[in-house]
């Protein structure tokens, strides 16, 4: 049966602080390492007080520590909010305090509204230049050639693995053309999903990085014991959508009903852009995880839960992790 990994948000809950996030991301990651997930990826957002995830290569260190086993990254990275040399220092760090285990995302979107986005850049152009800084980011990862007078220090040599992060075409292309793994945002725009598979295994060009293609989708996880119970804890994540399309992003918060909450056409947008969550009962999450990976052919599936509840989110994964055995 294929991997399963987890895609961890950090969550900021109402009521919470960012401290406690940090304390469950390392708690859920002990967990997910016991439960037999391969990796655990933190994501790059800014200016969202609901996500504690900001300094994603600290954070990653933060979990890396408390963990022996399961590989830990980003997912991702938002490059052009930084200089490549200085991504490939951070995360040539990593990889030599926690060998082996350092995995490397990059997405080409900013991970924020357009002001803040000018904020965290120095340079403001807007030129595309997304491609160039993946090849220059690679080339320090690898043996320092005669001559070559900029180096990381650390990360010269240590080959961390890349991935390329997208939710269009375009990062499908990019990640063919440069025969590397792709991961593709379903947990949040579905639109793509199925053109960014075919463009990406049809174009796929083998690399000294990867053999074949390989492709790894992320969906939204809310398993519970009972259906009725699933769908509860499933309203934090759909308010959450709602207030980040109201222009008004906040903490996650607690489960509730939406009744009265969202418009008709708030919630026919909410829905079709979690459409592939998984939500329901151990049985309804085993029937619904089998049809996408047939529908996708995934060789690896990431799992986010932005669940209220800690136990609950932790309890979500172990369901998971048990469905993926029965699905073996």
């Amino acid at each position: 049966m294929i991997p399963f990994s987890v895609l961890d948000l950090a969550p900021v809950i109402e009521g919470g602080t960012a401290s406690d996030a940090f304390r469950n991301s390392r708690d859920l990651a002990q967990h997910a390492e016991m439960h037999g997930y391969k990796r655990y990826w933190l994501a790059e957002h800014h200016n969202m007080p609901g996500i504690a995830s900001a300094a994603t290569s600290v954070v990653i260190g933060h979990v890396a520590g408390g963990t022996k086993t399961i590989r830990v990254g980003a997912g991702g990275v938002m490059l052009p909010n930084h200089s490549p040399l200085v991504i490939a220092e951070q995360f040539g760090t990593l990889a030599s305090l926690y060998p082996g285990r350092i995995d490397l995302g990059l997405g080409r979107a900013p991970g924020t509204d357009q002001r803040t986005m000018h904020a965290l850049r120095r340079n403001k152009t807007d030129e595309d230049t997304f491609p160039d800084d993946v090849v220059e980011l690679a080339h320090y990862f690898m043996e320092p050639q005669p001559g070559q007078l900029v180096r990381a220090f650390p990360g010269a040599g240590l080959k961390v693995p890349l991935w390329i992060l997208g939710s269009s075409a375009y990062g499908a292309q990019l990640a063919a053309m440069l025969g590397l793994p792709y991961a593709f945002a379903s947990h949040f725009a579905p639109d793509y999903l199925m053109t960014a598979i075919d463009l990406y295994r049809k174009n796929f060009r083998p690399s000294q990085f990867l053999e074949k293609p390989y492709f790894m989708p992320c969906i939204g996880l809310f398993a519970a014991d009972t259906d009725e119970e699933a769908q509860m804890l499933f309203t934090s994540q759909q308010r959450q959508f709602v207030n980040l399309r109201r222009g008004s992003p906040g903490l996650l918060q607690p489960p509730a009903s939406l009744e009265n909450y969202w418009s008709p056409t708030e919630k026919a947008g909410v829905e079709h852009a979690l459409q592939y969550a998984i939500v329901g009962s151990a049985k309804t999450a085993r029937e619904k995880l089998r049809n996408f990976i047939k529908m996708t052919g995934a060789d690896e599936l990431m799992l986010a839960a932005q669940i209220y509840d800690h136990d609950a989110r932790k309890h979500s994964y172990e369901i998971a992790a048990k469905v993926r055995g029965d699905l073996a």
